[in-house]
């Protein structure tokens, strides 16, 4: 059958920082900002973003681009006769799957937020209401119908789908949080909130550099979505006169500027309404921030409002993201089995429907899958797409690189190839090798 490509060079970037801004901006950041104390972990997740996360979205964008295929087609088309690679990028497919599992409950928790802040019905005891609709077979009635609407995107295909959805969602986000970030930084009170926030205090990462740096590696490849093949997928519908760096530029820039504009929401809104962070809130539990968030629109006048437009944007995002996630295998079904799109898509969501009920039913199994398991799935996944990149591909990747780039972008492209072989891998292999001590 004939592959589809994207419409526009906007619509891929849009698409690419849709699958990058999703919970992992406006969910995860905030929360592991508190617990790990603020300025400093933005700072090292900058770093982070910036030395590994931009090196490693080129490496996928070369492998998508050069092979036109998923992640296990790409790596087995680009390394024929050598078996061991495709079943490093069938890797990435199944991270994909465990990705949404544990995701498209907490997308449900979010349609629910949504509906809820029409009322104002979790304003009374916000703490008591997540306890109560987080877990259950409720929580998978909400997360069925997330998972519904991811899935009717990616029944629409690239253009009419994904590129269609993404072209409306994106700037709804940026507009809502630029919104929520304007009037959360003028009320009284905000001022300790973006101290917290923006003034660099390194006493956290003295305190504990191991688990800061590990934190921020986690949380930077789970924002920018490296190591599960998203931008392998997305990147395999471009064409040849694309400039890769220029694109991976913009899409990090604009991902990490989300992120930072949902910390300008929040924080502000705590410290301004709540006085500060709560043990809730300090805790880096999953539920923090729709508990913290939750009480200080209780506080503010027009509540329900803001709350409105906040849960909107979170929920644009979340479907961003999910929308990807659920590409991934259903590009791997469609070119490697030859599976109409609209049958891999059902399939595919009812598998997600078992294995994300099981975590929507089971909260030591959720905490698990969420932090855990994915943190090592997307250090382990990326490892393998940069080794593969400098040492598979070496020359060829380079060329990929330089394939539609500017004079600028292509002086860069031999320090980008010896970075993704030796530096970049060796870190996250002992990032890995870290995690792992730590789980055992």
């Amino acid at each position: 059958m004939v592959r589809e490509s994207w419409a526009s060079r906007v619509g891929f970037i849009l698409a690419a920082v849709g699958s990058a801004v999703g919970l992992g901006n406006v969910w995860r950041f905030p929360w592991m900002t508190a617990e790990y104390g603020g300025s400093a972990f933005l700072v090292v997740y900058l770093c982070i973003v910036l030395l590994v996360g931009v090196p490693g979205l080129l490496a996928e964008f070369v492998i998508g681009r050069r092979s036109n295929r998923n992640p296990a087609g790409a790596l087995a088309r680009l390394a024929p006769g050598t078996k061991s690679w495709g079943y490093v990028g069938l890797f990435g497919v199944l991270t994909a799957l465990v990705l949404l599992s544990f995701y498209s409950v907490v997308g449900g928790w979010i349609v629910r937020y949504f509906v809820a802040s029409f009322s104002g019905s979790y304003f009374v005891d916000p703490s008591g209401y997540f306890g109560t609709i987080s877990f259950g077979w409720e929580a998978v009635a909400f997360q069925v119908a997330f998972l519904a609407l991811t899935a009717l995107v990616i029944i629409g295909g690239v253009r009419r789908g994904i590129e269609a959805a993404t072209k409306v969602m994106m700037p709804v986000i940026v507009v809502l949080l630029a919104v929520l970030a304007g009037w959360a930084i003028t009320r009284p009170g905000a001022g300790a909130g973006l101290s917290f926030y923006l003034h660099f205090d390194p006493a956290p990462i003295k305190n504990d550099p191991i688990g800061m740096l590990r934190a921020a590696a986690g949380q930077a490849l789970f924002t920018l979505s490296l190591g599960v093949g998203t931008m392998i997928t997305y990147a395999s519908y471009l064409g040849e006169d694309n400039s890769l760096p220029f694109d991976g530029s913009v899409i990090a820039v604009l991902n990490t500027a989300v992120g930072v504009l949902a910390g300008l929401v929040v924080f502000p809104l705590l410290f301004a309404f709540q006085g500060g962070l709560t043990e809730v809130t300090r805790g880096g539990e999953s539920g923090a921030i729709f508990m913290g968030v939750a009480g200080a629109f209780r506080e503010m006048p027009y509540g329900e409002v803001v709350a409105v437009g906040f849960f909107a944007a979170i929920l644009f995002a979340a479907l961003s993201s999910s929308i990807s996630m659920l590409e991934i295998p259903v590009a791997y079904l469609v070119d490697e089995q030859d599976v109409s799109r609209r049958n891999a898509t059902l399939g595919l969501t009812g598998l997600v429907l078992v294995t994300g009920a099981v975590c929507a039913l089971t909260p030591s199994v959720f905490t698990f899958v969420a932090g855990t398991l994915v943190d090592l799935m997307l250090t382990a996944g990326l490892a393998g797409f940069l080794v593969f990149t400098g040492w598979v591909l070496g020359k060829n990747a380079l060329a990929e690189f330089d394939s539609g780039a500017g004079g600028i972008a292509r002086s860069l492209g031999t320090p980008w190839l010896w970075g993704v072989r030796t530096i970049l891998p060796l870190f996250l292999l002992i990032t890995l090798a870290v995690n792992l001590y730590s789980l055992l």
